[in-house]
């Protein structure tokens, strides 16, 4: 799939849960969707917020804040609190399962995917008898980079 059938993919999704619960499907909403899905990296609010505005978009705080809201309930973000005070989030759509190792000295997040997690959660649905429809694993340590200073 390309990135541009990506793209029209997740916009259709969002366009189709705005119209099942009553939300009205503005410009705004589309242009926060594109650019969250234009990232490559975690974000938080404010710095989409800040991003935006660097690319002279005309949407508010509460706009922002409301659509992230909307883009949550709708699977096509990932919300994560890393241990700061401050949320940070994902495009999750399209994305498989990753874990992440997070630098307690610069905050760097670094994603990984190891075969035996997955394998780790098809045992314990099978020895508990549950079915796992999400997790997080998140490590806690000091990166390359802040190792070497």
């Amino acid at each position: 799939m390309t990135k541009v059938q990506a793209a029209e993919e997740v916009q259709a999704i969002f366009a189709a849960f705005l119209k099942q619960n009553g939300h009205r499907k503005t410009p705004e909403r589309f242009s926060i969707l594109e650019e969250v899905y234009s990232l490559d990296k975690h974000f938080d609010v404010e710095a989409l917020y800040f991003l935006m505005k660097k690319k002279k978009y005309r949407v508010s705080r509460a706009t922002l804040y409301n659509t992230i809201d909307l883009l949550m309930e709708c699977n096509l973000i990932r919300k994560h609190q890393f241990g700061q005070k401050i949320s940070q989030y994902e495009k999750s759509h399209g994305y498989k399962q990753h874990d992440h190792i997070i630098c307690t000295k610069c905050n760097k997040v670094i994603e990984f995917c190891d075969p035996r997690v997955q394998q780790i959660r098809s045992t314990l649905e099978s020895q508990l008898e549950v079915e796992i429809f999400h997790h997080a694993l998140n490590f806690y340590g000091t990166c390359k980079e802040c190792k070497s200073k």
